[in-house]
């Protein structure tokens, strides 16, 4: 079959439908993320959250096909365009998906300093896409990038385009990095942990300028991380992650006030604002007792059997089938929380 075919859902921007990858170890082949499942429509902005370890980046990179030699993918990952066409990214060539890499879809690493070229100035390397997904001379080229730069907050007056990326901050270095992911104006915008390793301002004021350019260009966005607060800040539909698999996911909205999966309750109550922290109080802060399991420690039933104060039988011996409510809400337990809402300060 062609992978271009006649979309059938025209809302939808991006289709995945049981997405696995697999990790190649020696005689074995281990799952790092099974069975995903999720769609992404035209200018709507999904949150994907999880531990380090429940494979989130791992499904980012997959989206683009740039996981790494020990790694294979099976599943459909439907992207569409405007005029009604679209294309599985998992069985593409190469070459038609270096085309879709930039111009298509964006994306924004969550540390900037491997993202970018050491050995190239900044000016050059937001020009670069351009020049390889457009017809630009390279005056043209150099012209446009210094606006995209100009428009993410580093004006030509302080910052030379001829700088090199160690000679700026991180925040700064960041920037470089979203110029290069929308340069091209793409339909959809995937940010991964776009704010590790920087200062609480300048993680707001790149969230902020994410937010303003998916905003202007009406852009999809996906933005992966493990700041609640943030997903609620920034997204409309949000997906739980744990172990590779999904947990929960829905309208932001309906999840924070209807948690379900014991895993996403274990998230909110572990905030330092939680519904059990008051102000002046000196109550410990709620975690969840162990970790994530590691690849070749997965067991059969439900994932976060471990880790479950709720665990019964049933749970060690099957997978959670989904359960979906009428408001767009779904989950995987067999014994989901009847959940209180979650206070105001955590809302949107």
């Amino acid at each position: 079959m062609s992978p271009i075919n006649q979309i059938q859902d025209s809302g939808n921007l991006l289709q995945v439908q049981g997405l696995q990858v697999f990790l190649k170890q020696r005689n074995r082949r281990l799952t790092v993320v099974e069975d995903l499942n999720f769609s992404l429509g035209f200018g709507e902005r999904l949150g994907i959250v999880g531990e380090s370890g429940c494979g989130k980046s791992v499904t980012a990179l997959a989206l683009l096909n740039l996981l790494p030699s020990t790694m294979s993918m099976a599943g459909s990952i439907h992207l569409a365009s405007r005029d009604g066409q679209t294309e599985d990214l998992n069985q593409l060539s190469e070459a038609r998906l270096c085309e879709i890499r930039g111009k298509k879809i964006g994306m924004v690493f969550q540390e900037p300093m491997s993202a970018l070229n050491p050995v190239q100035t900044i000016g050059h390397q937001v020009s670069e896409s351009l020049l390889l997904h457009h017809s630009l001379s390279r005056h043209e080229a150099d012209q446009k990038a210094s606006r995209m730069l100009d428009r993410v907050g580093l004006p030509d007056s302080r910052f030379a385009r001829k700088l090199y990326p160690h000679q700026l901050s991180g925040g700064q270095r960041q920037r470089v990095v979203i110029a290069i992911a929308m340069a091209c104006g793409p339909d959809l915008l995937i940010a991964d942990e776009p704010t590790t390793a920087l200062d609480v301002t300048i993680q707001a004021q790149i969230l902020r300028l994410l937010s303003e350019l998916v905003e202007e260009e009406k852009m999809s966005l996906i933005l992966i991380t493990h700041d609640l607060g943030v997903i609620a800040e920034n997204t409309d539909r949000m997906l739980v992650m744990y172990a590779g698999r999904c947990v929960e996911s829905g309208l932001t909205e309906d999840v924070f006030s209807k948690l379900k999966h014991p895993y996403t309750r274990g998230l909110f109550e572990a905030l330092p604002e939680g519904e059990h922290q008051h102000k002046g109080s000196s109550t410990r802060l709620k975690t969840i007792p162990g970790r994530v399991p590691k690849l070749d420690e997965r067991s059969r039933g439900c994932v976060f059997q471990t880790r479950c104060a709720s665990v019964q039988p049933r749970c060690r011996e099957e997978v959670p089938q989904w359960v979906e409510s009428d408001l767009q809400h779904s989950w995987a337990c067999w014994f989901p929380h009847e959940a209180q809402p979650i206070p105001s300060s955590h809302g949107r």
